[in-house]
């Protein structure tokens, strides 16, 4: 069968009477953390598998979308770490530049400070200083799930390997003039002052104002519609479709802007949609990204009305006010004017909010550093079209491919403190000058670095080689680059997994950063809805941890796991993994306690009994199907796969049909008790990367081996016996059809019935001793009276219930159960054979009402059997 060659001892079979997860999680992990398991060597033999954390925020702590996560990576490179390879799960931090700024500017607020006040040296050393104290919190909550990551090897976006690593390829990209500066529209959060990217907008639909604005006077006007009348301080042109008629006269031609003493010229645009509103739209090129390319097409100037904080700039009435009370004042004054000439109140329409502060983006004209993605983003597609890289599941490919292939240049300067900053030197006379890690920068009067900080999706985008050491060769980056698979949420996909396709192929002369993409859902809650805090549905997984174990919150998140599908979790469902569980401690002791060992050569197949054979065969077919499924990704499948095996297979039915094997004690018992020794070994073994904890506990207790973290994992030995597998479901059958009897009888499941087992020769023969125990039925005595007699599977039960039950209590009961299922039998019967009926009702009522007439059918043959069953008066 299966072999272990991991060094053991002799096994114990004592275990406590109840599993504790909080005595035994910590300090198993402790163990293995010190005992080395996670650590993986450079120098090794073994084939490498390598995966990377999705680096989680350094302000942030272990929420269940991570503990989801962690839990298929952790499943994953546990197995693999079993079946011999060199297995490196690379742990590790986000600086998080927005939101950590954020953290620390709030706390300098509660002082009565901000980050002015400090000055930008004092600032920084103010937030390493809180990343210090507060920042590796998820450290210790990843201990708490079994995160198996090598923490030696820990690193963070802003240590010192990794910046070098960021301003190696910041120059790279510059000299090869994949990086410039240049003055474009960007997304502007008023708020957190600084640009922010187009996947960090979030868009939701808000409640606005669609005004219509008259241009112009008389026969040279024209009305345009805005929801940001505050705009129009800084329109430099109206455009019309060059084939409008309405507005041909006046291509060329300059209107009266209203509230200005301002004209401007009417262009003609290809970009406006003639059907569309009136046909004419307002331009503004430093405050809307399409207008903007309108004004250079056209040489608009570029006027911009907003500084940063979204307060009024332009002279006049309207200076110094906020943007949404600048909005109101116009169109007051526009209505006051004769100007307005429709109102739409509320309009609601997409608008654009900062991911981290929720604060309406304003577009605004800016100089900024990009990334020219074009080549980079071509390689990224062409990497997974020519196949270099699979994405799983393969339907998510085409919204990869929508991305890239339509990837505009990435905006990857920040105004902030918090961060890589740019590499570039400005000199007195104008020089720019970027600066390599090796490089000494620029010096004397007149020179100064760049301000800005570089987008976190930068330095995040180099993951999987720089914490390998790069841009040097180091013996981790030659062993354990490219990564094996990247386990990681479609929501991501754009982030952060296509940067790191850019990168990794541009950095790594054109190899890959990894050869799988693996995408798993989002986690809901168990009515399917987003988690949030203004839901009021958020969970704290470390909660669930400390009520039902690290173990059951892991089983769950798993089995909920389908490729790039969201996963529903409920309480009630960690609270059933606690229970599955303390099923596999309760029935492994037991096991224990009545002969299960791994002591000795399995024996010979010729000494084994039917059920021995059934579940050995069972054994290694669910080998084979659990490896299938590793294979592909299906977390939930591999799940469930084990827990009917365990449950269902193991405990409920080998372990009971065996029962009056071992209370027999011989040669019997001895060979059963290695059978099950076996199984539970194996299984213990398959279930171990999803359940580590109670898994590592029962498997040391009945192995004695040191660890089943590095315990061989399972191999299918191709032992199969259909046979024993048809007998067995033969006995099943019969135990499932007598318990249905007994439950329709009203008998409780230990009361004792007299019974004659007629069975199909040596067949069931064979098993009367486990069919009668199982079923408490007693062997028939003197006076014996077969009351009911059950055909099953070509044998005969027959039952004397005479005093066990209410003979005429039971046949009215039944009789009025007749009777309702023969009157919903002619009420389905009666819309069927309606004409009328089938003419009009929808399809999906007519099979509802022929399922209610199958259902009758049953029920009236399964009543009909049950009183002719019955003792006669």
């Amino acid at each position: 069968m299966t072999e272990n060659t991991q060094q053991q001892t002799a096994p114990t079979t004592e275990l406590p009477t109840q599993y504790a997860p909080a005595e035994v999680e910590g300090p198993l992990y402790q163990r293995w953390v010190e005992r080395g398991y996670f650590e993986a060597d450079a120098k090794s033999e073994k084939p490498p598998y390598t995966i990377v954390i999705p680096p989680p925020n350094v302000t942030g702590s272990l929420h269940l979308g991570h503990a989801f996560e962690h839990t298929l990576i952790d499943a994953l490179t546990r197995r693999k770490r079993m079946q011999g390879f060199e297995t490196l799960w690379q742990p590790g931090m986000d600086h998080a530049g927005i939101a950590t700024q954020n953290v620390v500017e709030r706390e300098l607020a509660k002082e009565g400070k901000s980050r002015h006040d400090l000055g930008r040296e004092a600032f920084v050393e103010r937030v390493w200083q809180w990343k210090a104290e507060s920042g590796g919190q998820i450290s210790g909550q990843m201990k708490r799930l079994g995160d198996g990551v090598a923490w030696s090897r820990e690193r963070f976006t802003m240590d010192e390997g990794l910046s070098q690593a960021v301003q190696t390829i910041f120059k790279k990209l510059y000299d090869d003039e994949l990086i410039y500066r240049a003055e474009r529209i960007i997304n502007w959060c008023p708020r957190c002052l600084t640009a922010i990217s187009d996947i960090e907008v979030e868009y939701q639909d808000d409640d606005g104002e669609l005004v219509s604005i008259r241009y112009g006077e008389g026969d040279d006007s024209l009305v345009v519609a805005t929801t940001r009348a505050e705009t129009m301080l800084g329109d430099t042109a109206v455009a019309v479709h060059p084939d409008d008629e309405r507005y041909k006269h006046l291509i060329g031609r300059q209107i009266k802007l209203p509230l200005t003493d301002r004209t401007i010229p009417v262009v003609a645009d290809t970009h406006v949609d003639p059907e569309f509103g009136t046909g004419a739209v307002k331009v503004t090129p430093a405050h809307d990204p399409n207008d903007f390319e309108i004004g250079q097409r056209h040489n608009l100037p570029n006027l911009a009305v907003m500084d940063e904080r979204a307060i009024i700039t332009a002279h006049g009435p309207f200076q110094g006010l906020d943007r949404l009370e600048a909005r109101s004042a116009i169109v007051a004054a526009l209505r006051a004017d004769g100007r307005i000439v429709a109102e739409k109140r509320p309009y609601t329409h997409s608008v654009g909010h900062c991911s981290r502060c929720k604060t309406t983006i304003e577009p605004r004209l800016s100089m900024q550093w990009w990334v020219k993605v074009g080549p980079l983003a071509q390689a990224a597609g062409d990497a997974v079209r020519d196949g270099k890289v699979k994405i799983h599941p393969q339907e998510m490919e085409k919204r990869y491919f929508d991305w890239v292939d339509n990837l505009h240049d990435w905006c990857i300067s920040r105004q902030l403190w918090w961060g890589h900053r740019i590499p570039v030197w400005y000199g007195p006379n104008g020089e720019v000058v970027c600066v390599g890690p090796d490089e000494q920068p620029p010096t004397g009067e007149g020179w100064h670095q760049d301000t800005d900080v570089l987008d976190t999706w930068f330095s995040s985008g180099l993951w999987p080689f720089s914490t390998l050491g790069w841009p040097e060769r180091t013996e981790s980056l030659e062993k354990f680059y490219p990564n094996s698979v990247l386990v990681t949420g479609y929501d991501i996909l754009f982030f952060w997994v296509a940067r790191m396709m850019m990168f990794g192929l541009y950095a790594m002369d054109g190899t890959p950063p990894f050869h799988t993409i693996a995408l798993h859902g989002m986690v809901r809650d168990q009515n399917g809805k987003k988690m949030s805090k203004s839901f009021g549905n958020v969970v704290n997984p470390l909660d669930w941890m400390d009520t039902y174990g690290s173990d059951a919150v892991r089983f769950t998140l798993a089995r909920g796991a389908n490729p790039g599908v969201d996963v529903p979790i409920g309480e009630d469902w960690v609270q059933a993994s606690s229970k599955f569980a303390n099923k596999i401690w309760n029935a492994t002791r037991f096991a224990l306690m009545n002969g299960a060992t791994v002591e000795g050569p399995l024996p010979d197949a010729s000494e084994m009994s039917a059920t021995d054979r059934w579940i050995l065969s069972r054994l290694n077919k669910t080998v084979a199907e659990v490896d299938a499924f590793y294979d592909d990704y299906q977390f939930s499948k591999l799940s469930d796969a084990l827990y009917h095996f365990a449950w269902d297979e193991v405990f409920d039915w080998y372990v009971e049909l065996s029962k009056t094997t071992f209370f027999a004690g011989g040669e019997g018992a001895r060979v059963s008790g290695r059978v099950l020794g076996e199984v539970l070994d194996v299984m213990l073994r398959l279930l171990h990367p999803v359940v580590p904890f109670v898994t590592e506990t029962l498997w040391t207790t009945l192995t004695g081996g040191e660890s089943v973290v590095i315990a061989d994992w399972p191999k299918d030995s191709g032992f199969r016996d259909a046979a024993a597998e048809q007998e067995i479901a033969l006995v099943q059958r019969v135990i499932t059809e007598v318990r249905r009897f007994r439950k329709e009888q009203g008998l409780q499941d230990a009361q004792k019935v007299p019974a004659r087992l007629t069975l199909d020769g040596t067949t069931l023969a064979a098993h009367e001793a486990a069919i009668r125990q199982i079923l408490r039925l007693q062997p028939e005595g003197e006076g014996f009276s077969a009351t009911a007699s059950l055909p099953v599977a070509g044998a005969t039960v027959a039952l004397d219930l005479s005093g066990t039950i209410d003979v005429e209590a039971e046949r009215k009961r039944l009789a009025k159960d007749l009777a309702a299922a023969e009157k919903e039998k002619a009420q389905a019967n009666g819309k069927l054979g309606n004409e009328a009926f089938l003419a009009k009702a929808p399809d999906n009522v007519v099979d509802k009402i022929r399922g209610r007439l199958a259902k009758a059918d049953e029920d009236i043959a399964r009543i009909k059997t049950q009183l002719a069953t019955l003792p006669q008066a």
